[in-house]
């Protein structure tokens, strides 16, 4: 993941003078912004955070730049694997688009934005702009704190992957409870989203026999509809197998306690569009049992 700095310096390499003039002037508006509690309309920063894709379009993408705007946040085995294949027209319009989001993150990092004009922007923002808010979350003050978990699971209910991927980042993988981490994992391979996209998955998922089980049962649900099981399943399932005595009190330690009701009901807006939910494999509390073997793709 890119610091604002080295954010800031490969969208800068893709804009004209006028561009690079706009941005100067929008993130030093950003700067000087102060808490307006009893404002009657949004900052002036805030109309730049909204606009920001009628000014900010990039008139060159060197490759190296094409390559930072968007390379998703890669942690362990996925880093030395390196980044898919794709076309250049694929990733040439990637970065066209992830320019503006990188402009947005800039904008809410230098206002250094609160929770609650977070959840306002996410609440009144297109697409676009809800995936910038989601991005932004690791380079807020608000970063240490579980106030922007509703906005993270709403992001999850979502049919639309750009935002769910944008949903899984290090925000995600620092305060979603085991549960709700669990269904995000199991949404981003029932929707295609690379597991590349998925922060610090591989600390998250291992030795989670729970997640074992649900990953299993996918499978056999997956296979028994003679439908193909995502390639990334069997990358987490290795994972997933029961830590020896040593290494596991370490693990529960590491990973967040279920947020209190309070912080779990999503931001006051309208729902979004298309929602829809993956199968719900958690386990009742009351049922206890072993994890089945791993399915591989040849079992019937």
């Amino acid at each position: 993941m890119l610091t604002p700095a080295e954010l800031r310096a490969a969208v800068e390499q893709t804009l004209d003078r006028a561009g690079r003039a706009w941005l100067d002037r929008a993130l030093a508006e950003a700067a000087g912004a102060r808490p307006r509690p009893d404002a009657s309309g949004p900052a002036r920063w805030e109309l730049d955070f909204a606009s920001a894709g009628r000014h900010i379009r990039p008139a060159r993408i060197p490759r190296s730049t094409e390559a930072q705007l968007t390379a998703p946040a890669t942690t362990g085995q996925d880093a030395e694997r390196g980044p898919k294949t794709q076309s250049a027209a694929s990733a040439a319009a990637q970065a066209q688009e992830a320019a503006p989001d990188a402009v947005r993150v800039l904008l809410l990092h230098a206002a250094g934005a609160d929770a609650r004009t977070v959840a306002r922007l996410y609440a009144h923002g297109t697409g676009a702009e809800r995936r910038a808010v989601l991005r932004a979350l690791p380079h807020l003050p608000l970063f240490t704190g579980p106030d922007a978990v509703p906005l993270v699971e709403d992001a999850l209910r979502t049919n639309d992957t750009r935002l769910v991927a944008a949903a899984v980042g290090p925000y995600a993988a620092r305060h979603l409870s085991p549960h709700s981490w669990r269904q995000a994992l199991l949404k981003c391979l029932f929707t295609g989203v690379p597991l590349t996209t998925v922060a610090d998955w591989e600390r998250r998922a291992r030795g989670d026999a729970e997640l074992g089980r649900m990953l299993t049962d996918y499978a056999h649900e997956r296979t028994a509809a003679g439908r193909p099981v995502p390639g990334d399943l069997d990358r987490v399932l290795a994972l997933t197998r029961p830590l020896n005595h040593e290494e596991s009190p370490s693990r529960e330690e590491s990973l967040p306690r279920e947020a209190p009701p309070s912080r779990r009901h999503p931001p006051s807006h309208e729902p979004s569009p298309s929602h829809e939910e993956p199968p719900n494999y958690e386990k009742p509390p009351s049922r206890e049992g072993p994890l089945p073997r791993a399915l591989t793709r040849e079992e019937p």
